[in-house]
């Protein structure tokens, strides 16, 4: 079985509204990494020498290949990363090997059977 890593950096607010979006998509499971930070095309903004800006979780999925298009665009839809500037942005690399998902493999064989 063959793993990407799809990585998102979501405004906190709709963090948990993104991973059930994920799970519902068929995500099974994903670690946040809570307030990051970043910049765009346009730097942020400052009052008084304070950064006005939203924070940033980073959300990583490790999710079974054939399943992980659907679940980037569930991301994407949820997170309105294509209707609304500034919201977050995804995207999905290769994963060469991975350890301790035996149990995930378990589990995904049957589902990833029945989607082919």
């Amino acid at each position: 079985m063959r793993f990407k890593l799809i990585v998102a950096f979501v405004e906190d607010k709709r963090t948990d509204d993104v991973m059930k979006a994920a799970r519902n998509a068929g995500a099974t499971g994903a670690t946040v990494i809570n307030n990051a930070r970043g910049e765009g095309l346009n730097q942020s903004k400052t009052f008084f020498g304070l950064t006005l800006e939203t924070q940033r979780d980073v959300i990583l999925l490790l999710v079974e290949e054939h399943m992980s298009r659907h679940i980037l665009e569930e991301i994407a839809r949820i997170g309105k990363f294509d209707t609304k500037p500034g919201t977050g942005i995804a995207f999905q690399v290769d994963v060469e090997d991975a350890i301790g998902v035996i149990h995930q493999v378990k589990e995904l064989s049957h589902v990833v059977e029945d989607k082919l």
